[in-house]
């Protein structure tokens, strides 16, 4: 019982880290390569801890099926910051 109890709440501080400051920082960060502009080095780095934070995440997400949508929307937005990414920088 105490162990469901420590999963949930890693499970909860995960998500609301997520929800609370790791998602609105990288709708900040599509916005802007949207709007053309290169990614910081800032940028890079957020979005590199973030890759480095799903990874761990992922073996206790599959333990939880009702997050693997949550986690394929994210990895998906990722992806299409650095691909816009890439487009602007090879585009300049």
């Amino acid at each position: 019982m105490a162990e469901s109890t420590f999963e949930e709440g890693i499970l909860a501080a995960l998500l609301q880290e997520f929800e609370t400051h790791t998602l609105p920082r990288a709708l900040d960060i599509k916005e802007k390569v949207y709007a053309g502009e290169p990614l910081l080095e800032s940028d890079i780095e957020l979005l590199e801890e973030t890759l480095a934070e799903a990874t761990r995440a992922k073996p206790r997400v599959d333990r939880h099926p009702e997050l693997q949508d949550l986690f394929a929307h994210a990895v998906s937005l990722y992806h299409e910051i650095t691909a816009k990414a890439l487009e602007n920088e090879t585009r300049s």
